[in-house]
């Protein structure tokens, strides 16, 4: 029997199944809202991304798009508007398995007045580095806006998006979607701290080392243990 893809329990359906849950925690996270926001992670040659259009609560795993690295797909719903820099940066980035892109109200805010989140709190160090970097302003959907967002990302794993939103990776799609949240509190916790008085900002050689130290930090399986730093 030649193997079909799309029959239920197949990689390919498992890997859709956890897009569509993905999209759904990106509503009850309150990182997005109606049809906002999309989600792709790297399958076999390829990857798969939401579909554009479809609120989240109606997506079905068949919904999902499986496209190609060179901008193809062979589907009854086209894929993201954002499809572009999903593929940009999981083809740049090997070490990404999966893109969150979502417009939660703190990191928007920053992001519509083109500011980066400094080093404010030592879980900044999960992005990467010691800063949230923003990405000049493009069109969505446009190679301007993918080549704004891969140069806001080198280095890290996460930035804002001028006058849009943000972009969190991650290696798992759980761990993506556990950036997101890290960079939506610390956007709140910044945004309140600006009002309280002035933020103290951590030195680089500080987030440096707690870069280091959150190479095992995150989300972990029972496989891959429990412990962290």
């Amino acid at each position: 029997m030649q193997h079909n893809p799309h029959l239920p329990g197949s990689d390919e359906n498992r890997a859709a199944d956890s897009v569509v849950a993905a999209m759904r925690d990106l509503i009850t996270l309150g990182l997005s809202q109606g049809t906002s926001g999309n989600v792709s992670v790297r399958h076999g040659a390829g990857f798969l991304v939401s579909p554009t259009g479809i609120p989240a609560e109606a997506l079905r795993a068949e919904d999902i798009v499986p496209m190609t690295f060179t901008g193809t797909w062979e589907h009854r719903l086209a894929p993201s508007s954002e499809w572009r820099f999903h593929r940009d940066i999981l083809a740049r980035r090997p070490e990404i398995g999966a893109v969150v892109h979502a417009h939660p109200t703190y990191c928007t805010a920053f992001a519509l007045c083109g500011r980066m989140i400094p080093a404010v709190h030592y879980m900044i160090a999960a992005v990467g580095g010691p800063t949230i970097r923003c990405a000049p302003y493009a069109p969505y959907g446009t190679d301007a806006l993918s080549a704004h967002a891969l140069e806001a990302l080198e280095g890290r794993g996460g930035c804002l998006l001028a006058n849009h939103g943000m972009i969190a990776t991650g290696p798992t799609l759980e761990k993506a979607l556990w950036l997101a949240v890290e960079m939506e509190t610390l956007a709140r916790q910044y945004a309140i701290a600006l009002q309280v008085g002035a933020p103290i900002i951590l030195p680089d050689d500080e987030i440096a080392r707690t870069v280091e130290r959150f190479k095992t930090y995150g989300p972990r399986s029972r496989a891959d243990g429990l412990v962290q730093p």
